[in-house]
Order: C-alpha cells, then sequence, then structure tokens
C-alpha cells in the first residue's frame, strides 16, 4: 500500500511540473527592422550601428541606414547587441523534467546498445525547462539520449514548439557511442580490484567492436542486396558507413580518445569527440586529423593532482591555437541555461571573443551539419536570433530582451521570472 501511495505521489508530482503554459511563438506575419543595433554576424564580422530586416522567417537585408518595408514592425535596437541564437550542444533537454522523479526521466534505453532509439521521440516540449534556458538565449538544443555503450541517436531541435515535429531542425544527426573507460579508478564507490576493472574496460570494448563489426557486415549486406530481414539496431547505423551520419563519441581520457581515433581510421567514420576533456593533451593531433571536439568541461576541476587549476577554463584557447574546430557545450538540462557564460569563462583564459561567439553558435551549427541554416546572421539565413541588452556572455551584463526563431518571437516568460516577480511582491 505504501509503495502504491509513493508511486501516486511521484505521478502528480511530474504530472504537475510537465507543462508551461508559455504559447509557443507564431509564424511571422510582417516584416521586421530592426534599427541600429551592434550586430554579431559570426562570419562577417561585428558591424556598428546597423540595421536588420527578416522577412517569413528569413533575413533579408543587413546594412546602414536601410529602408523600412512596408507594413514593417520597426525595433529600435540603439545600444543593443543581435546575435544569432544560441546552439546548446550534448544536452538532455526535455528528457528530464525531475531527476528524483523516475516517471519523469527519460534519458536512457534498456540495455547496453540501442542505436536506434531517438532522442526527439521523448522529448517534453512543454517542459518547464525549456523557458529558463531560452531566457539565457538558447534557440536551438541538441537532443541527446543517454546509456552504457550506443546510446541512440541524437537531434536538434528548437526551443520553442508546440511538438518535436514542429520544433524539429534536424533528426537523427547521428549516432552517440559512450566510449568504454580506459583507466582504473581507486575510490571508495568503485568496489572492484583494478584487475576486475581491466577486465571489465576490456569486455566493453569488445561488445563495441563486435556491434560496429556486425553494423558494418548488415551495411555490407544491404548494399550488395542480400539481407533476407531488417534490423532496427543495424539500420541506424549504416548512415556511419555512407557518411551521412556522424558518430559522436563521448570520452574524456585521452587513452579512450586515441582509441576512438584508431576505430575511425578504420572504418572512415565523420567523427566528432564530444566531453573531451583531456583534448587539450593530443590538440595537434586532433587537429592534423581534421576531428572536431564538442568540449563540455569549461567549469571542470582538474582531472589530475599535475595539473593546473584551471586547465578546463584554458583549454578552449588551446584548442582554437592548435586549429582544432570545436565548440564549447555545457551538458545536461536546466544547467545549460550557463552556455554562454562559460564561453565567457574561456575569454577570461585566453580565447578570443569572437572564438568564444561562434564556439556557442555557428561552430556548434556547422559540428550537426546546419550551418547553412542557422548560426550566423547572413542574408538568406533563418531568422534565428536574439537581441540583448549587454555582452550574451556577460553575466552581469546579459538581459535578452527579444528572441526569433525562424522570425517567429518566442515569449521570454518563465517560471524563474514568475517567482521572481511574486516574492518582489512579498511586503517587508
Amino acid at each position: 500500500m505504501k509503495s502504491i501511495v509513493t508511486l501516486a505521489a511521484a505521478t502528480l508530482v511530474s504530472g504537475a511540473v510537465l507543462a508551461h503554459d508559455m504559447v509557443p511563438g507564431e509564424p511571422q506575419k510582417q516584416p521586421i527592422l530592426i534599427k541600429d543595433a551592434t550586430v554579431h554576424t559570426i562570419t562577417q564580422g561585428v558591424l556598428s550601428d546597423t540595421d536588420l530586416v527578416f522577412t517569413d522567417g528569413r533575413i533579408t537585408a543587413i546594412g546602414t541606414d536601410l529602408t523600412t518595408p512596408d507594413n514593417a514592425r520597426v525595433i529600435d535596437a540603439t545600444g543593443k547587441h543581435v546575435y544569432p541564437g544560441l546552439v546548446a550542444l550534448d544536452t538532455t533537454l526535455g528528457l528530464v523534467e525531475i531527476g528524483a522523479v523516475r516517471a519523469s526521466d527519460d534519458q536512457e534505453e534498456v540495455g547496453a546498445i540501442h542505436p536506434e532509439v531517438s532522442g526527439h521521440i521523448a522529448y517534453n516540449p512543454d517542459s518547464e525547462v525549456t523557458p529558463t534556458i531560452r531566457f539565457n538565449g538558447i534557440t536551438h538544443a541538441q537532443i541527446v539520449p543517454q546509456g552504457d555503450l550506443i546510446m541512440g541517436q541524437s537531434s536538434l531541435l528548437q526551443t520553442d514548439g508546440w511538438t518535436w515535429e514542429d520544433a524539429q531542425e534536424k533528426l537523427n544527426v547521428g549516432v552517440h557511442v559512450n566510449w568504454p573507460r580506459a583507466s582504473v579508478i581507486d575510490t571508495w564507490w568503485e568496489r572492484r580490484s583494478p584487475a576486475e576493472q581491466r577486465k571489465a574496460n576490456a569486455e566493453a570494448l569488445k561488445l563495441l567492436e563486435r556491434a560496429i563489426t556486425d553494423a558494418k557486415a548488415y551495411y555490407d549486406g544491404k548494399q550488395a542486396g542480400t539481407l533476407r530481414g531488417k534490423d532496427i539496431r543495424w539500420e541506424a547505423m549504416t548512415g556511419l558507413f555512407d557518411g551521412s551520419k556522424k558518430l559522436f563519441v563521448h570520452a574524456d581520457d585521452k587513452r579512450q580518445m586515441e582509441q576512438a581515433l584508431e576505430l575511425r581510421r578504420e572504418y572512415g567514420f565523420d567523427m566528432v569527440l564530444v566531453g573531451a576533456r583531456d583534448s587539450w593533451r593530443m590538440a595537434d593531433k586532433l587537429a592534423a586529423e581534421g576531428v572536431p571536439v564538442v568540449f563540455g568541461a569549461p567549469y571542470g576541476l582538474p582531472a589530475r593532482n599535475d595539473e593546473a587549476y584551471d586547465q578546463a577554463f584554458t583549454t578552449p584557447a588551446t584548442l582554437a591555437a592548435a586549429g582544432v574546430e570545436f565548440a564549447i557545450a555545457y551538458p545536461g538540462f536546466w544547467d545549460i541555461r550557463n552556455l554562454a557564460f562559460a564561453a565567457g569563462n574561456a575569454v577570461a583564459y585566453g580565447l578570443d571573443k569572437d572564438q568564444a561567439l561562434a564556439a556557442i553558435t555557428y561552430n556548434a551549427a556547422k559540428i550537426l551539419g546546419v550551418e547553412e541554416s542557422i548560426g550566423s546572421l547572413e542574408v538568406g539565413k533563418k531568422a534565428s536570433l536574439i537581441i540583448s541588452e549587454g555582452d550574451v556572455m556577460d553575466h552581469l551584463g546579459q538581459d535578452i530582451v527579444h528572441m526569433f526563431i525562424d522570425g517567429s518571437e518566442v515569449d521570454l516568460n518563465n517560471r524563474h521570472r514568475q517567482l521572481y516577480n511574486k516574492y518582489q511582491q512579498k511586503p517587508e
């Protein structure tokens, strides 16, 4: 009886928090002219006192003293900054609402190998978390299922939509692998001996290699027309072998990344390293092999006793200096709101400011293969942009006053703002 009551309570709690009351924006109905702003184009520099026009969801003009289109809405952005919408990589946004409530946690599928799982299928567009991260400038998020080995496929979704179909930017971008551990640890929570750990690591790596071998055999059979049935697991991985999908390898240790690079050389995968805490230790090699990095430890603690206290903070600058194509991520769901500030923190530790901004906009879009549509402000691209009173990467100066996704204005109200306004009314 106690279990039933507990389950019922959890269901009521989860049901109460799974929907916000912000209505998704309507399609753009009239031209919009943003006047006299500082426009951060990403690909064409920073333009002062510049106008930007978008119509039917697309940017149609950028320049000074532009003619106001007929029936246009004019936004005076004097003293304000216009940026492309921020792109959050490696997130579980919409897959989990409250970590302690199992009914609201859809991050992970049962089993170690499930490449057929698509993150967008379990995505909850009504999550209370989503409006809070929009408030800090995030217009797009990569939704990544979690797991022990082959986790599934990620999708890039807009952060404003009625359903995942409505919010889709690009579905099933690539397959995600949680690379087997290469290290042995000595901590109170690890009860296995070093020998047992090494054995488990080797077995996990062998299981992964066998799965890829089976997927390749399936692909070859499909190409030859000799398949007698359809296996949804290996079907989901065929894109890795014909180059239509990327392999996202989640790995932090240098040894893991080196193993992944060996796999890439064997199969020719279009690979992206995700997390990549130790990428600074092999930056030249990554640049030489043209492997992009989604750096996911921008505020991480030192991994070793002899590492500098600021190693995580300086890694983006190290990657940039070596010529590595990289983006900055802040993995998670509610905490991805700090993405812009993580990029700003990297500026304080040596990363060029323009490179930092590109790492959370254009570079992120390029890694996902959507740079022709979003990630920068250019004529012809989608009008997915934000207007801020101050520097978007400054936690003190940032103040997003407008957001547009494909030209549709987004409601920036959110639960945090509602609570702030509520308690502002509290009598002293």
